[in-house]
């Protein structure tokens, strides 16, 4: 598996996100570019395990 870089846009469970750190074992992901992200019920980064996501736009 290909780990992500930082400035890739990752998709994990239904949801897309742009990484923004890449640690060893996971990514810090900014998910504010989803259409159904609400600020006022969603935190605005999470961290994703390497085996959870996919690659959408390098």
């Amino acid at each position: 598996m290909v780990a992500a870089k930082v400035g890739n846009i990752v998709s994990f469970d239904g949801m897309k996100g742009k990484v923004e750190k890449v640690n060893d074992n996971s990514v810090i992901v900014d998910i504010t570019i989803n259409d159904s992200f609400d600020e006022h019920e969603m935190f605005e980064k999470t961290v994703v395990n390497h085996r959870r996501y996919t690659i959408i736009e390098e």
